[in-house]
């Protein structure tokens, strides 16, 4: 397994998605907000999403493209984003190929059971395909001022 290293490489990846098929390489030049998040239409989730979403311009002002994510399927993902608006894709991994490649995949606990699920995660990658920074165990609340402000340090 590839190891996530800040200051070097983030790992290449293709996923299907909202917007069809998307690739790392595909950037075009530009720097890559990631976000892993565990599934649509909860309520972290979704506000995760709307924190990303009412902070989007000044992204894309700064040439940084904003992905979301998670396991859930091109159809959720697609009327997930079309309930809330998001402008940005979202990113099917039912596999958790990818999640596994960013090292996400963590046991988590929910009313006293245990089970290996997506960690909430945020990953930077600047415009020449390195990983920059990296949030783990995000809580969403001042976490996408936070990612915005290392995007506009870079």
């Amino acid at each position: 397994m590839t190891q996530i290293v800040i200051g070097k490489k983030a790992p290449p990846f293709t996923l299907e998605g909202t917007g069809g098929t998307w690739s790392l390489a595909a950037a075009g030049g530009k720097s890559v907000v990631i976000y892993f998040y565990p599934k649509d239409n909860t309520p972290g989730c979704t506000q995760e999403g709307e924190s990303f979403t009412s902070h989007f311009a000044a992204f894309k002002k700064a040439k940084t493209l904003i992905l979301g994510i998670s396991a859930d399927s091109i159809a959720s993902h697609e009327k997930f984003k079309a309930k809330m608006a998001f402008p940005f894709e979202l990113l099917s991994d039912p596999e958790q190929r990818v999640c596994k490649l960013y090292d996400v995949i963590r046991e988590k606990s929910m009313y006293g059971k245990k089970y290996m699920g997506i960690e909430r995660s945020t990953f930077l990658i600047d415009a020449t395909g390195v990983l920059r920074e990296e949030w783990r165990k995000v809580r969403v609340n001042g976490h996408a001022e936070a990612v915005l402000a290392a995007v506009l340090a870079l």
